[in-house]
């Protein structure tokens, strides 16, 4: 049985990254169609993001009273609906107004997934799972660029939201699988009714690693293609490939932690992906053509991979058990606050300056990033193995 709920738990990180990158590599279009300027997809980007963060700060008292199977099920319900409401909008408006169910069906399942697997399961199991996360991050552009060539971006919404509700039917069966630790549960949601989360030491700079990394990661995806198409002069749909290369980067690179965990520290592997970061960030800053493009987009997504799930698997250790549950819904908003306040911004800079600027803007990203990681690793140390 717990072969089999490990099993759910990969495919359930694969139905998180579908919807992802979507309205990222749609965009062009979608923009196009309705006559609107670069920086509206931002607006769209907030508005998902408003609803994660949301959905986030409260998950610790959702997955306490729901438990985490059901926690899971009702999250992929909200993004289905979402997904068809975009599929079948015929304006702007209609597609902010289903942003807010996506947004509230993204925030609770990353929090309870997390958690779930950080607390009973060991660090490969983490990057691989979270390497399943990038298999559905990377076929969802896949998905959509094959749609994208006929310039049919409904019927591409539509095809990922059958995907999700036959993740969602898995889900619902395998309820009996998943065991949540109720007495502990009762007891961590008494304690953390007062803000308690910020009192514990260091808990603030977990915090914004997690702001910078995804807004790190979401401003390569929403304006990776967005830079190809208008600066590189590539087609949409050539585009849109690249950046699902960039996805599978990140799948790779998760797969290829997962094994190097055995021997290095989340530690090191964080270090190493900072490295790799920095080496993609400079390669699009230089990149000539469309293969070191390419390149340096792939490059990128290997850097990013071991960050995410290797911060998150040490909340337990650097914060205790009692806590995580509780800090990684805070650091899943947090990230999400990234996800929120960065895109827009650069899409304002890019729309008013040019979007020639979007390489540079992602290497100062990176540089915050690294500062922000440093200072919490200092202050965690004695608990962090070398």
């Amino acid at each position: 049985m717990a072969t089999l709920l490990l099993i759910i738990i990969y495919m359930a990180f694969i139905s998180l990254g579908l919807p992802d990158s979507l309205i990222g590599v749609s965009w062009p279009l979608i923009r196009g169609e309705y006559n609107l300027g670069l920086e509206y997809g931002g607006f769209i980007s907030l508005v998902i993001t408003i609803g994660t963060i949301s959905s986030s700060l409260l998950s610790g008292h959702i997955i306490a009273r729901l438990q985490t199977g059901k926690v899971i099920i009702l999250s992929i319900l909200l993004t289905i609906i979402a997904l068809i409401g975009y599929s079948v909008s015929d304006s702007f408006l209609f597609l902010v107004m289903f942003s807010i169910p996506m947004g509230f069906g993204a925030g609770s399942i990353d929090t309870a997934l997390n958690h779930y697997v950080a607390i009973h399961y060991k660090p490969h199991h983490m990057n691989w799972l979270h390497s399943f996360w990038g298999v559905g991050a990377t076929a969802g552009p896949i998905i959509m660029s094959y749609f994208l060539v006929d310039e049919n971006w409904r019927r591409g919404f539509l095809a990922i939201a059958v995907v999700q509700f036959v993740f969602m039917v898995v889900l619902t069966l395998s309820l009996p699988l998943w065991h949540d630790d109720k007495s502990a549960q009762k007891e961590s949601l008494a304690k953390h009714k007062n803000g308690h989360i910020f009192q514990v030491k260091g808990v603030i700079f977990a915090l914004l690693i997690f702001l910078f990394y995804v807004a790190l990661e979401v401003s390569v995806g929403v304006w990776g293609s967005s830079y190809l198409v208008l600066s590189k002069s590539l087609l949409a749909s050539d585009a849109a490939r690249i950046i699902a290369l960039y996805y599978g980067g990140i799948t790779l690179g998760r797969f290829i932690s997962g094994l190097a965990s055995f021997k290095f520290s989340n530690k090191i592997l964080i270090y190493s992906g900072i490295v790799l970061v920095f080496v993609g960030s400079l390669g699009l800053i230089l990149a000539s053509n469309q293969t070191l493009m390419m390149s340096s987009f792939i490059i990128l997504g290997l850097g990013l991979s071991p960050v995410f799930p290797s911060m998150i698997h040490d909340t337990p250790k650097n914060f205790g058990e009692e806590n995580a549950q509780y800090v990684i819904g805070y650091q899943i908003a947090f990230a999400y606050i990234g996800g929120a306040i960065f895109p827009p911004i650069l899409g304002l800079i890019y729309a008013n300056l040019s979007i020639n600027l979007f390489p540079y803007t992602i290497l100062i990203l990176a540089i915050i990033l690294l500062i922000s990681i440093n200072s919490l690793l200092l202050l965690t140390k004695k608990n962090t193995k070398t």
